[in-house]
């Protein structure tokens, strides 16, 4: 696996925490394709610090497999690393590194099969999909999805390599963050009842959060996840100044994990009505200026369950399986699939292994994933 590891170990040295750029990754990348003949399109977030790179080899027509991976990583601060996060380590016939299981891994087998592949006369082209910011809202899939959606040519199928330990996933939770801010009216708390305690406002929300949360263990089931519901989960919360003050500000964080089949928006309704029909009115009885926002910071879409295609079930059969798994982690799948491409997540690494310190994916794995990536395209 030289190839493989070398791209590895050259992937993994670009520091593409989701809070810095990725463009010196983007632009390695693209320099390396552009020398394979391969035709590649950067597509930037609005501020232009990041960007996406779709890339074609082969003819310019509809049909051939679309590979698709993110080239961002989580933080690695207050992780109790043995090496360098940010330089590939070999060891115990595995590599260690940020990135290396979540999923750089697949990426860089992706990329060793590009020279073989541009030299092949194909009928059908593979197209290779990289973004940025799917640790924090898979924000450049949903671009490059739309500016896949509106090409006129379309991949016939997708991979997305996220790590499942090469286990073929064909459905996945779909998950909404939202943000949602209270603004009430502070005062020293001597005289509180002339206040809005934008904490205790935030913790009457949360509350009916939970109690949410507890009517969805009831149902809709799906038992094919762990859990086998949607969940409801309040993640940070933030407010108040001092003991003696009456908080004007209060601000938590939501996440809603959501089934396949169920609308997270209808529950993010189902909240914004109780805000502001039994909370803001009463709030307001004391100081007109106070207010409840619930904004979406993302809404990433399940992977829905489509059945076995055909190329869903050669997946099955090159990697020796006889059913799809289905996670509960959201991935970028949901996004290629709504734009009307049918799409597994199937992947190097174990996802146990992701976010953690000593983050590693094996050689095994990645010798199988390059076996599995060459049977299905020749296929």
């Amino acid at each position: 696996m030289p190839d493989v590891v070398e791209l590895l170990s050259r992937l993994i040295g670009f520091d593409t925490v989701s809070r810095k750029s990725n463009r010196a990754l983007i632009d390695f990348v693209a320099d390396y394709l552009d020398g394979l003949g391969a035709r590649c399109t950067l597509t930037h977030n609005p501020e232009g610090t990041k960007s996406n790179l779709f890339a074609t080899v082969g003819p310019e027509r509809s049909g051939g497999f679309l590979l698709a991976g993110h080239t961002d990583v989580v933080p690695t601060e207050g992780q109790d690393w043995t090496s360098d996060p940010f330089r590939a380590t070999a060891k115990n016939d595995a590599i260690y590194g940020r990135g290396t299981s979540d999923m750089k891994g697949f990426i860089a087998v992706a990329l060793s099969l590009i020279p073989e592949l541009a030299a092949l006369k194909r009928d059908h082209p593979v197209h290779l999909a990289l973004t940025y910011d799917e640790e924090v809202g898979c924000f450049g899939a949903a671009q490059l999805a739309g500016m896949i959606a509106g090409l006129p040519y379309r991949p016939r199928f997708c991979i997305v390599g996220e790590p499942t330990s090469m286990a073929v996933v064909n459905g996945h939770k779909g998950k909404l963050s939202l943000d949602c801010s209270v603004r009430g009216t502070g005062g020293h708390s001597a005289h509180n009842d002339r206040g809005v305690n934008a904490v205790e406002i935030a913790s009457e929300i949360i509350v009916r959060l939970r109690a949410m949360q507890k009517r969805l263990t009831g149902g809709p089931l799906d038992a094919r996840f762990d859990p086998p519901f949607t969940t409801i989960h309040t993640g940070q919360i933030s407010g108040g100044i001092a003991r003696n003050i009456v908080p004007r500000d209060c601000r938590f964080e939501v996440e809603i994990r959501n089934l396949p089949g169920q609308d997270p928006a209808a529950l993010q309704r189902e909240i914004e009505a109780f805000a502001q029909t039994l909370l803001v009115g009463e709030m307001r009885n004391i100081a007109a200026d106070t207010d409840i926002r619930l904004d979406a910071q993302s809404c990433i879409p399940a992977l829905a369950p489509e059945g076995e295609d055909e190329d869903t079930a050669r997946a099955l059969a090159v990697t020796g399986a006889n059913h799809c798994n289905v996670v509960s982690f959201a991935t970028e799948a949901g996004l290629y699939q709504r734009a009307g491409v049918p799409t597994i997540v199937c992947g190097p690494g174990d996802i146990r292994q992701a976010h953690r310190p000593d983050e590693f994916v094996t050689l095994d794995q990645l010798r199988s994933c390059s076996a599995f990536l060459r049977r299905m395209i020749a296929a």
